[in-house]
Parts: structure tokens; sequence; C-alpha cells
């Protein structure tokens, strides 16, 4: 018997993932999609007239096992993969497109969703429900079935080579991460470097059995040698390995791979009526249009870059002063940066690390969430879990009602992409009046404990964590009635709030003081360094803004206009970062190339949104510091209004709900300082 095709019997309904045989996923994924269409079929065939119940609601209820079974697959094809994996998910995300496209062409169901949707006036829906009906009408008439039979062919023959070069070009991205190793000899080469990133690469170079210290391009070994190598050479040759991903002209090159997403997407959106793929995109968005994307990334920029400008000839200046550096090149940008963080505010992330252990972190999130929202998590060793470094939690509330589950996944290893993210391995929904909890999970890359010292995290890697776990409390604290509204599945450019407020708790006093103790001693983190957290927040805030601003602005370039005519990947993102552009070129290096986020991951015309964003969370915690950063009345506002109600109604109500206005961006301009 095939696990995978099974209601779980496992504690909580978890994955049960030391039964899962590599075997088993494939026949799973054929069985799970054949289930899947015996409901769609038993929808359509129903003699009944089409209602809402036994149409719309049916629909959103159907696949839940192949739903799992993807949920579990794909989560580990990027946390724990391997090359067996690796091939079924290249064989099976056709087979999906497939299985989507026959939903979504599937002219009877159609008929039946849009005699429930013209009749929608009269069916007396709550918010809820107006909103299911709306996007499964939508994702219908989105999606080509209103298309001549030829033109549905054409969109199927797309979708299935999207899911199969979006899958490629994220293997790439990993071979080449894994593919290269800086092998360091002799000691002179590490003048700079942090003690526990040395211990670290060491470690690496001892598990290989090698001499010396080994460094790669997995962000807790590539960051601080970023920061803090003296060696010019050494950093230069790194950052280029950094850049160079998927650049290469070998086989792991993915130049053909983005200029064929790229024009596919834009073909797609013609087929379907709209002038380009970011105008299909952004129609579902709180943006809007194109137009709306553009003017909110340009009226930003005039702000920031001319506090950009300032701030590169400042570091400019201070590295020719301290170094003779004649032209700042990429690979010193964050070297020099440290140096004059330091020198401004006597703070340096070595100084802050011993103060904040990643299990005190950890739990620091945790206790913030229950002053804010009531929740207790304990850990607990009777789930299964698909690696020995992930802990497990049982989420509860105040009344001690399981809440959700939650996985905590935070050390790099050779089968996990790089990055942070948060994901789940079910869905919360209401089904049969029982409420199904979700199963959460956080997935990082931080510095692995050493033999001497516990994992030790920098001040950005802790408000990463704050960031994912964010996320994660919006998917925990769903509690919708339809599992594609649930959780974090709300507007592209309405995600980050959750995930990006919760960064806010990190420069607090009140919040440091619950998880900011020395490792060693359990000093309390002293109030003279957070002052220079706080102080140093807006650091350099113009040249990270313009940072931000050029890769959605490169997004939009992509998918906002025609890109048949692009030949050449490398002029055409050097024509696009003309604005925003202040360091060389480097010619060895390219960013579309690995940009994961819009080529693989679903930031598609949607990297703006991390901006978007930080407009709504800047304003967002402004209400919590008017009111006390743990003030209930304020707390319980954004969890009815915002953590608990997904996607069930339109962002701005939502927000407005919460608030009382609007958002202001004066709010955001004022935290960077760019006021």
């Amino acid at each position: 018997m095939n696990v995978l095709l099974s209601k779980f019997t496992t504690k909580h309904d978890t994955a049960p993932f030391s039964q899962i045989k590599i075997e088993d996923y494939f026949p799973a994924f054929q069985e799970g999609i054949a289930l899947a269409k015996a409901e769609i079929n038993a929808i359509v065939n129903n003699p009944e007239a089409p209602t809402f119940e036994n149409t719309v609601v049916a629909m959103d209820f159907s696949g839940d096992i192949l739903d799992r079974l993807s949920s579990v697959f794909f989560n580990l094809n990027s946390a724990e993969t391997n090359d067996e994996m690796q091939k079924i998910a290249q064989e099976v995300s056709p087979l999906l497109s497939e299985f989507g496209n026959d939903i979504t062409l599937n002219a009877a169901l159609f008929a039946k969703i849009k005699t429930v949707y013209d009749q929608k006036e009269q069916l007396n829906l709550n918010p809820e429900q107006t909103t299911l009906l709306d996007k499964k009408y939508k994702s219908f008439s989105r999606n080509g079935a209103n298309l001549p039979e030829d033109k549905k062919e054409k969109l199927r023959e797309i979708d299935k080579e999207l899911s199969k070069l979006k899958l490629q070009f994220e293997e790439n991205i990993l071979a080449e991460t894994n593919a290269f190793e800086l092998h360091l000899t002799d000691e002179k080469d590490l003048a700079g470097l942090p003690e526990g990133t040395i211990e670290a690469a060491r470690l690496l170079a001892k598990n290989q059995e090698k001499e010396g210290w080994i460094f790669t391009l997995d962000h807790p070994s590539y960051v601080p040698f970023l920061n803090y190598a003296d060696n010019r050479e050494l950093r230069k040759k790194m950052a280029i390995a950094f850049g160079a991903r998927g650049f290469q002209h070998n086989e792991f090159d993915n130049q053909e791979n983005v200029l064929k997403i790229a024009k596919l997407r834009f073909e797609r959106a013609n087929l379907l009526g709209y002038k380009t793929h970011a105008h299909f995109v952004l129609e579902e968005r709180m943006a809007e249009s194109p137009e709306k994307v553009f003017t909110f990334l340009n009226d930003l920029l005039a702000k920031a870059k001319p506090a950009a400008q300032k701030e590169f000839a400042q570091l400019t200046a201070f590295a020719k002063e301290l170094d003779g550096i004649e032209e700042l090149q990429k690979w010193d940008g964050a070297y020099y940066s440290e140096k004059l963080k330091q020198q401004l505010f006597n703070l340096d992330d070595e100084k802050l690390k011993p103060y904040f252990q990643l299990e005190k972190v950890l739990n620091g999130a945790f206790t913030v969430a229950k002053k804010l929202y009531g929740l207790n998590f304990t850990e607990v060793f009777d789930i299964d879990k698909y690696h020995e470094e992930v802990t497990t939690y049982e989420v509860t509330d105040a009344q001690n009602n399981l809440v959700s589950i939650f996985y905590a996944d935070f050390f790099p290893r050779k089968g996990k992409r790089n990055g942070a993210w948060m994901t789940s391995f079910k869905s919360q929904a209401i089904k049969d009046g029982v409420n199904e909890r979700p199963h959460v999970s956080n997935v990082c890359n931080f510095t692995k404990p050493t033999e001497t010292k516990p994992s030790l995290l920098t001040f950005n890697e802790v408000t990463t964590l704050f960031h994912e776990f964010g996320h994660g409390l919006h998917g925990m604290m769903a509690n919708t009635t339809y599992p594609s509204l649930s959780g974090t599945s709300v507007f592209w450019d309405f995600v980050e709030l959750p995930s990006q407020i919760m960064e806010n708790w990190c420069y607090e006093p009140e919040a440091l003081a619950l998880f900011a103790n020395h490792y060693e001693t359990g000093e309390i983190i002293p109030i003279e360094y957070v002052q220079k957290i706080k102080e140093s927040a807006s650091f350099q805030e113009g040249l990270a803004t313009l940072r931000q601003l050029s890769f959605g602005l490169l997004d939009m370039a992509w998918h906002g206009k025609d890109p048949t005519h692009i030949t050449d990947l490398k002029t055409f993102e050097t024509q696009q970062f003309a604005n925003t552009q202040l360091y060389p070129d480097v010619k060895e290096n390219a960013m579309s190339t690995a940009f994961s986020h819009i080529f693989q991951g679903g930031y598609s015309s949607g990297y703006y949104s991390y901006k978007w964003a930080e407009v709504l969370d800047a304003d967002a915690f402004e209400y919590f510091q008017e009111k006390g950063i743990f003030n209930a009345e304020v707390a319980t506002k954004f969890k009815e209004n915002v953590l608990s109600k997904g996607g069930t109604e339109h962002p701005m109500v939502l927000y407005k709900r919460f608030r009382g206005q609007e958002p202001k961006p004066e709010a955001l301009l004022k935290r960077a300082g760019l006021l």
C-alpha cells in the first residue's frame, strides 16, 4: 500500500516522512491525479442543477490527496533533494500542469461554474463565499476557458514547457552553488574573517578529509566572507563565482531558460488577451496594472537615488582613505560598508552575534507571538521529520486547542536550496464541521553549530528568522472555511505584510530583552547596543532601497514589456540597470540567470511587492507604536483582520478594517530616513 495515497494515520495527520520511499512518489502522482480527475468528473456529471455547494465548494475541496502529496514532494525537492527527486520532479511537473489545464479548459465544468456565477446576486453569499466564487470563475476565464480549441491546445503546450523550464532553472542554480568551493591552505588568507566563520570552514574541510579551510556559496559561508575577508582578490573570486551562477556557458547555463520563460509567458498572456505577462498577473493584485507598479517604483527611486548616490560617495571616499581604493567594485561594497558602520556606530555583527543564539532567537519569536496572539510553542519528539536537523512543535492557544504544527529547518546542506522561505505541508480549512489545522514550515540557511560554539546569528539573520516566522504565523493562524482562501493564499503584494511587520520587533528594546542574552554569560544585550541597532537601522538605506528597486524594475522589464526582441540577456540586463547602477559592471556576472524569485518562484511581475508591503508594514507598525508594541487591542485587530482572514476579502478592505485608514507611504520614508 502506497502511504502517500491514503489518509495519514499519524499524530495530528502529519506527513509520515520515514515511511515514504522515493519509488512511491511517481505512482502516487499518477494515482493522485486519477483520483482528483474522478472527483472533478463527479462534479461535471452531477445530474442536479449547479449550486454553490455542489459545484464551487465541491471543486475547492477536490484533489485533497494530490494536494498533500504535492506539498510533501515539492517541499522536500527544495529542502532535501537529490538526483532521483529532481528526475521525478521533471517527469511529474508536466503531468500536474496538464492536469491543471484539464480543469481550467474543461468546458462542461466552466459552464456549471458560470451558471452559479451568473446567479451570484440572488445567492445571498457572505464575503468569503463571494470571494471563492469570483476566484473560481476567474481561474477559468483568466486561463483560457473562453478560447477556441486550437488556442486551448497551444496554452497546454506553453504551460507544460514552462513547468519544465522553471524546474530546470532551479536545478541549475543548485548545481552551480554546490559545484564551487574556495579551498584555502594559507592562514594569511583568513585575515579579517570572524572566528566562527573560520571554524565552520575548517569543519567543512575536515568533513571532506582535507587540510585548511573550505568556503562555499551557501549564505552562512559566502556573506561573512564578502563582509570581512581582508584579501580583496579572494573576495573578488567569491563574488564573481556567486554572480556567475547560471551564466557560465556550461551545462548549467540558464540564459536560454530565462529567454524562453520570458517569451513563453508573454505569448501565454497574448493568447489570453493581455498585453503582457505583467498585465495578466497584476489584474489580480493590489497594484492592479504595470503602469501603477512602474509609477510606484519610479516615485520611490526619485526619493532613494539621491540618498544612495550620497551614501556611495561616502563609501568610496572611506575606502580610498582607508586602503587607497581608487574605484569601488561590487566585492568591496559589503566589506567597506561593514567597516564604515563600525566606525560610525562602533557596532559590528561579531559584537552582536553572542547575544543571538539561534535557539534563543527562535524562543524570542515564540514569546513575541505569545504576548501578541496568545500562542504557545511546545517542542515535540513524536512527529516524523524529513531530516534529523528539523525540530517540530505543537502550537496551541490559551485554551490549549491545537492551532498548528510547526517545523523549523535552519541549516544549509547539499540537497537544500539557498535562501529562506515559509511553506506548508497541510493547509487549514473547515471540512464537515471540523477545523483542520495547518502544518507550517520555516526553512532557512543559518550557520551551523561548531565544536565550540552554538549557532550564533548576525542581526540580519535575526530579522530573516522573524520575517519567515511572520509568514509562518499567517499560515498557522489561518481560520477560513475554504482551503484555496486560507493562510498565505492572498494577493501577492499583500503576502509580505505579516512577514515584514514581524521584523520591526527585532529593533525594539522591549522585545530584544526577551531573548537577546549572551550565550556564555547570560547577560542581556547592553542598552547601548540596542540604541546602536536602532540608530544604524537606516544606515545605507538609500543604497538598500536602490538595490531592491533595481530588482523590481528588472522584473518588470522582463514581464511588463514585449521580450521577443531580446536576444542577448547580458546586454538587456545592462540596459535595465543603467538608471540604478552605481558599481562598475562585472562582465562575468548576470543577475537574471540566478533570479529564482521571478524565474522559478512566484514573484514574476511581483518583486515590487517587497517594497509595496514595506509601505503597509511601516504604516501598520506605526499603529502598534502609538498604542504599545504588545498592545492587546491592536494585536487582536491584526490577528482578526489580517492573520486569520487569508484571502477571504480584498486586502485593502481587510487592511482598512485593521488600521481604520489606507496606508500612507510617509511612515516608510520616515523609517528609512528618506524624508
